[in-house]
């Protein structure tokens, strides 16, 4: 065989190679979009959960299982001294909290389980010893900053509002005034000792867009679950509505 007629025998089976090749991945490539153009019709035709299509519930709904055994009240995160805070906070979220809110008439509308309604004024949880926590607040969105929030730990307020009886419950659910933002909180991130209902930032009284007049800070769980603007607090066996969870977000949200 000539020299020549050999290089062009091999340059013609590579050709062959090549195209044969090229099919291949072509009809994988096929298959494989049209196995996720099936995938993504079967997941948006299956049924909803809490407003969640239920196999993303489910996969939430495990990693809650995982997660809810792991979590310590010993497990605090990270704190920073208040010059570490940042002044410009940055706001997320302006829902539930458009309202102006009159300080005269605003009561924390705290519903107990016997069906009865304690309601609390802002200076009387005032009363009560405040504390300050500086952390590194993390937002679901990927952002994070370190902040300065003061005010009562919330399991400073059950005991002071004899709600002992209340914290058998499984959840805590939290709605603001005008009912548009609400959350459901498992019990034992709400007796964290870290977790407060805050009424300062940096020092200073909160403004509307960070949720005056009172507001949940919960540093072990992301900003979803930090409510502003409190109105109502509840308690139940059952999970309380969530406003984010009913759109496709982790109802536990923890870090």
């Amino acid at each position: 065989m000539k020299k020549h007629d050999f290089f062009e025998r091999t340059a013609l089976e590579s050709d062959k190679q090549i195209h044969r090749r090229t099919f291949f991945s072509f009809i994988i490539f096929a298959l494989s979009g049209a196995a996720g153009i099936a995938g993504w019709t079967w997941l948006n035709h299956r049924p909803r959960v809490d407003g969640t299509l239920q196999p993303l519930h489910s996969t939430l709904e495990t990693n809650e299982e995982i997660l809810t055994p792991t979590f310590s009240e010993h497990r605090l995160v990270k704190t920073y001294p208040a010059s570490a805070a940042v002044k410009n906070v940055r706001v997320n979220s302006l829902i539930g909290t458009r309202d102006n809110i009159d300080i005269n008439t605003w009561r924390l509308n705290v519903q107990k389980s016997d069906g009865s309604t304690v309601l609390f004024s802002l200076d009387e949880i005032k009363k009560l010893p405040k504390k300050d926590i500086v952390f590194d607040f993390k937002c679901v969105e990927g952002w994070s900053q370190i902040q300065h929030w003061s005010g009562i730990p919330l399991k400073d307020f059950i005991t002071a509002a004899s709600l002992h009886g209340e914290t058998k419950m499984k959840y805590i659910g939290l709605q603001t005034p005008d009912k548009k933002y609400y959350i459901g909180l498992d019990m034992q991130s709400a007796l964290h000792p870290q977790t407060m209902l805050c009424y300062e930032m940096n020092g200073q009284p909160l403004t509307q867009a960070h949720g005056y007049p009172l507001r949940l800070i919960v540093p072990v769980k992301y900003g979803i679950k930090n409510l502003k603007c409190i109105g109502t607090m509840y308690f139940s066996n059952q999970k309380p509505p969530d406003y984010w969870a009913e759109r496709g977000y982790d109802y536990y949200s923890g870090l």
